[in-house]
């Protein structure tokens, strides 16, 4: 998922001989990743992985490119991305070059969620925040607006009650 270039250094791409080359085996991988060994093969079976080389017994064997795009897709993962829309991601990848735009809209869509989880949780802090403060026994507590405002006007759903 995408070419021999292996890091940057300056605005010169570098190429790294040894980025694609299969040298990890299923458990190396795993280790290396913090997936289980079932995951990876979960992931290669549903086409999140692209084509995972294999030795000479047919035992999959991990490059440093498949590690990279692992740590995407456990980021991608944090962002709450649907496995469906990383599938499609990686279909939009092995696509080529043309699959850029949607690929462009994807990240910015997620990016405008992502933003919006952390509006989410600084909501979330603050409500934390006042109610520490008051169990604190801190009489200058300001209630902060998530508890002020109706829920139907907030990002988020309380979870439970005062």
């Amino acid at each position: 998922m995408g070419g021999a270039v292996g890091r940057v250094v300056g605005n010169q791409q570098v190429v790294d001989p040894d980025r694609e080359k299969p040298q990890y085996s299923i458990g190396e991988a795993a280790d290396r990743s913090g997936l289980s060994r079932d995951t990876l093969r979960w992931y290669e079976r549903i086409g999140l992985m692209n084509y995972i080389g294999r030795d000479h017994a047919g035992k999959r064997r991990f490059s440093n490119r498949d590690l990279e795009w692992l740590a995407l897709i456990g980021r991608l993962r944090t962002t709450g991305m649907s496995v469906a829309d990383m599938v499609r991601y990686a279909e939009l990848v092995r696509e080529g070059e043309s699959t850029v735009p949607e690929r462009l809209q994807m990240f910015r869509n997620t990016r405008a969620e992502v933003l919006a989880k952390i509006d989410e949780l600084h909501q979330t802090l603050s409500v934390l925040d006042y109610k520490i403060d008051l169990y604190e026994g801190k009489t200058a507590a300001v209630k902060p607006a998530a508890l002020t405002k109706p829920c139907e006007e907030m990002s988020f759903t309380p979870a439970g009650r005062e």
